[in-house]
């Protein structure tokens, strides 16, 4: 991939900067979700073109692995790889602020109580809830 420069924020944006990305990411992080379908009922709605597209350039850029279903082997499972991981901070520090300046939203405040509690303690427990291939 060609780098628009070397700005660290302009490199995440060029891997998770659409908000289809980080919808998947989110899903597979806090939803479980793991197969196309399953991430296709999102309720953004995400039309399918853009979710293979989008699935295809997370596993490229290393966020995402899949693999075959053990049961159907003409469906995937897609979990997140270790890099793909590491943005979870990103993420919940996303809702954090969604929660002070978006309140009208649906906000999962258990989570935002949580981290604003115990940052470091939730960051480890839903890691640790992540397969990964």
């Amino acid at each position: 991939m060609t780098r628009r420069s070397n700005c660290p924020i302009s490199n995440v944006l060029d891997l998770v900067g659409d908000k289809w990305s980080l919808l998947i990411l989110r899903d597979l992080l806090f939803f479980d979700k793991k197969s196309y379908s399953d991430l296709q009922n999102s309720d953004e709605k995400m039309a399918s073109n853009i979710l293979s597209n989008r699935l295809e350039k997370l596993e490229l850029d290393g966020l995402i692995s899949k693999r075959s279903n053990e049961k159907d082997k003409r469906k995937k499972i897609y979990t997140l790889t270790e890099k793909g991981v590491d943005m979870l901070p990103v993420l919940l520090d996303m809702i954090i602020w969604s929660a002070k300046y978006s309140p009208d939203t649906n906000i999962p405040m258990a989570l935002v109580n949580r981290a604003s509690q115990d940052r470091d303690g939730l960051l480890e427990e839903l890691r640790s809830r992540v397969t990964f291939l």
